[in-house]
């Protein structure tokens, strides 16, 4: 079977590489030429644990390729999965116009029967207007061809990616064709031998699932930074509550956990855009508008904590960070809640050294050099009036004390996550603030 997945970005490049594994045949298309040159020689963009190894053995093998030429890979193509990005617009809309550009290529040069499935996370309706691209590209050709459209959102967890595709919770597939059902269960059955199932629907429904699941698990990481909060003015202790709440089956444990608010590439962009949805079709997500409200605000928490603590004298302080990334085992820092801390640590005069294992690069162009970046995690202990936890990285879970009692002007940490026991840093005389305690 012989596929192409157009855009070798997050979700393509995991996608293309997950299906070659099963012995598919991939062409994994870009436009950038430097990306596609890299890949060839197995450098990759994206920090995804397992995934380079992957991609290394597959191109060996002859079941990956890399390639700026789109068209070159539609002969004998069974299936075209747009992986193209879809960027939030000003208003915070989904903009389409990379995904129509490849509807309108694949038209314009397919010469057999072929599914056209989006990958992208799309809003509702944009197979419709796919469909009809694609039809223009083939009536400007007077060509009589055939073809399908589906919609197959993704649901990879960075950090996580390979284990999720090739161990999926469920694929969902919207599609109006039993051809195309069965070209894609047979792709896909490789990934269902655990029992696990594929979900086929309508084309709408499969659009918005992806949106309404993303949503929904934004909805209980901010609920939880709002009872959070109030725990803090009530003297109540969230991780008690918590505990307490999801021992509830219908609850559960995940995604319960307070911190400093979601960031990433997912959550802000997909929350927005179903509330942009709803409000093009004259209805209010309420429920979601506050979700985008708590987590803006929350971002800002621990900040506000480490000005209260300094009576708002942050001029010339050391702040030490450790963590730069929106969540661990990855290098993504889009809406990352560090970026929000640090300008405001900066813009109060406060002297920043930070690290990350994976994404101080990404930090240098999205924050800028005024931070000094460490390539290690006592570096920018150095001389600290305190320490903000920002991003639970695993090497930061245990502290070594003794270390950190020479290093560090004053013990204060101040922790985005709770991850640590307020008891035991107390024994070893250091002052600890976490969320909702």
């Amino acid at each position: 079977m012989k596929i192409t997945i157009v855009g070798t970005g997050y979700v393509g490049l995991v996608t293309g590489t997950s299906f070659a594994e099963t012995g598919v045949l991939v062409n994994c298309v870009d436009i950038d030429e430097k990306k596609i040159n890299n890949l060839k020689k197995g450098i990759i963009p994206i920090y995804e644990p397992g995934l380079e190894k992957m991609v290394e053995r597959n191109v060996r093998n002859g079941r990956l390729n890399f390639t700026t030429n789109l068209k070159e890979t539609l002969n004998n193509c069974e299936v075209v999965f747009s992986a193209v990005g879809t960027p939030p617009d000003e208003d915070g809309s989904a903009d389409l116009k990379y995904v129509m550009e490849v509807a309108r290529e694949v038209g314009k040069n397919v010469e057999d029967y072929v599914v056209f499935v989006t990958k992208s996370t799309v809003p509702i309706g944009t197979a419709k207007k796919v469909k009809n691209i694609f039809q223009k590209e083939l009536d400007k050709r007077n060509s009589n061809l055939t073809f399908d459209v589906a919609s197959n959102p993704e649901f990879l967890k960075e950090g996580s990616a390979v284990e999720d595709f090739l161990r999926p919770d469920r694929i969902v597939i919207g599609t109006e064709s039993k051809k195309a059902e069965k070209i894609l269960k047979r792709l896909y059955k490789p990934f269902v031998l655990n029992g696990h199932p594929i979900l086929f629907m309508d084309i709408p429904s499969a659009e918005l699932t992806k949106y309404a699941a993303n949503s929904m698990l934004a909805t209980k990481i901010s609920f939880m930074n709002d009872i959070a909060n109030l725990c803090e003015l009530v003297g109540a202790n969230v991780n008690n509550v918590r505990r307490g709440i999801g021992s509830d089956s219908r609850i559960g444990h995940k995604f319960i956990y307070p911190g400093i608010g979601y960031g990433g590439s997912c959550f802000p962009k997909d929350v927005k855009a179903l509330i942009k949805t709803a409000d093009n079709n004259k209805y209010s997500l309420q429920v979601l508008k506050a979700v985008e409200n708590v987590n803006n605000k929350q971002k800002s928490v621990i900040y506000n904590k480490v000005y209260k603590y300094f009576d708002g004298k942050l001029e010339g302080k050391n702040i030490a960070i450790w963590g730069l990334s929106f969540k661990p085992n990855t290098d993504d820092m889009r809406e990352a809640p560090s970026i929000i801390i640090i300008k405001k640590l900066l813009k109060a005069g406060a002297n920043i050294k930070a690290y990350d294992p994976a994404a101080v690069e990404e930090a240098k162009w999205r924050i800028g050099e005024e931070v000094e970046y460490t390539d290690d995690k006592n570096e920018a202990l150095i001389d600290a009036d305190a320490l903000i936890l920002v991003t639970e990285w695993s090497e930061f879970r245990v502290l070594n004390y003794k270390v950190m009692d020479k290093l560090m002007n004053n013990k204060i940490i101040f922790d985005g996550r709770n991850i640590y026991d307020p008891k035991e840093l107390e024994e070893f005389n250091f002052k600890y603030y976490g969320i909702g305690l």
